[in-house]
């Protein structure tokens, strides 16, 4: 049987338009847009100013603190300016524009596709060079990858986990990043093992993607402490937590780190960015992005430079279907409507998802039927119905008592919902309150 989390769950359609195709190299955008916050914690500080020259891979901002990440320059050309731009949530943000002027790289940057497998650096020469390089967690939560890997005091790693799974609908950059560019990957995990000091790692891979599966059980005979493991197609199994109790059988207390039980989970393009980054000193300037959607002309996977537009990206896919009503940036279930084609792909950008007209009509709410489904697909363990009646009478500290920050946002309520009540919405809204307090 195979293995799953053991809380919650649900099994959305698959809708992987784009599954099994191959990466494709997008063209430069005439200008990259590139803010200076594309991770959790601080903000970048810029050190570069308008006019100046910058190549691939320099450095335009400095992390900003303990909990930052560096920003490097995804083309070449000239600083158009520094100024506050909207991002994917709609607010304006520090950005730095570059006009691009040819595709001139850093001279320290190995560019060639030459395998490097040895590994000669310590751990701290590791984190330095992942910190450096501007690496974060490329499943989407951003957090700075150098700080990930160090544990806080009184906790140490046991395993290391790797994050093949990709369960979102739609999206398929990772299966095709992991078919592409296997090997790295698999440096990339020795690598990251190296740093946080483990001799064992398992990489958990859904059954949905049986090519990659097989590859990498090939794969890892030649890596020792290096597991494959097939796991149920199972939504939101990519969440930290989920994957960590499919894995080893380990629950994460609320409010805990995963190292707390011992493990540490990062993303397979996080592996393949780490891999870059210490063995070919190349910051993390660009990403595999899946573009896709039932009426898209050509639903694909590209490698696109961080700062182009999406709008470009979807152009390139056969342009703007017809009925659109939403643009997605991400998946259907924890992505962010954009409120335009300008804002540009980011660290953390996975997918754009073109959702038609009558899929992206929110049904009439009605009264809740008490049939507890939103209850049985919560994979933490919450009462999601609950959850929303204490916020529509903000009720803070009843919320907080009930766990209500131990959402990982995952929408699967609302999704199960058969009286189409927006619980995350609310929840989501009451979470903000209730950390902020």
């Amino acid at each position: 049987m195979l293995k799953t989390f053991r809380i919650g769950g649900i099994h959305p359609p698959e809708n992987k338009l784009s599954g099994h195709k191959a990466i494709e190299n997008i063209p430069l955008p005439a200008q990259a847009i590139v803010f200076l916050s594309q991770h959790i914690g601080v903000p970048a500080v810029p050190v570069v100013e308008k006019g100046d020259q910058v190549r691939v891979g320099t450095l335009l901002a400095k992390s900003g603190g303990f909990v930052s990440s560096n920003i490097h320059s995804p083309v070449s050309g000239k600083i158009f300016k520094i100024d506050s731009v909207a991002d994917s949530s709609g607010y304006k943000r520090p950005a730095v524009l570059i006009n691009v002027e040819g595709d001139v790289w850093e001279d320290t940057i190995d560019r060639t596709d030459t395998l490097k497998k040895e590994c000669h650096f310590s751990s701290k020469e590791i984190l330095e060079k992942i910190a450096v390089a501007g690496i974060v967690g490329m499943g989407g939560a951003t957090f700075p990858t150098q700080v990930k890997l160090l544990p806080p005091p009184g906790t140490k790693a046991e395993v290391l986990i790797i994050n093949g799974v990709e369960c979102e609908p739609y999206l398929t950059s990772d299966h095709a990043l992991m078919l592409e560019k296997g090997e790295e990957i698999m440096v990339g995990i020795s690598i990251l093992m190296k740093a946080v000091l483990v001799d064992r790692a398992i990489i958990g891979i859904e059954n949905n993607k049986k090519d990659a599966l097989e590859l990498f059980e090939k794969l890892s005979r030649n890596y020792p402490g290096i597991t494959v493991q097939s796991l149920k197609v199972q939504y939101p199994q990519g969440g930290e937590k989920q994957l960590i109790d499919a894995l080893i059988r380990r629950q994460v207390p609320g409010g805990k780190l995963p190292v707390a039980v011992g493990a540490i989970v990062q993303n397979v393009a996080t592996a393949y960015a780490v891999y870059e980054a210490v063995q070919k000193n190349k910051p993390l300037i660009e990403r595999v992005v899946t573009i896709t959607g039932k009426k898209l002309g050509k639903p694909c996977n590209v490698r696109a430079r961080i700062g182009t537009p999406v709008g470009e990206l979807i152009d390139y896919a056969g342009g703007m279907p017809d009925g659109t009503a939403k643009i997605i940036l991400g998946g259907p279930m924890m992505g962010k409507a954009l409120t335009g084609t300008e804002i540009p792909v980011g660290k953390g950008s996975s997918g754009v998802l073109l959702i038609p007209s009558p899929e992206a009509q929110r049904k009439e709410m009605r009264n809740c039927i008490r049939c507890a489904k939103c209850v049985s697909a919560c994979p933490m363990g919450l009462i999601p119905s609950y959850l929303m009646s204490l916020m529509e009478f903000n009720e803070l500290k009843l919320a907080a008592k009930n766990a209500i920050t131990d959402c990982i946002e995952c929408g699967s309520c609302s999704y199960i919902c058969p009286a189409n009540r927006p619980l995350l919405d609310y929840i989501r809204l009451g979470k903000g309150k209730v950390i902020k307090k």
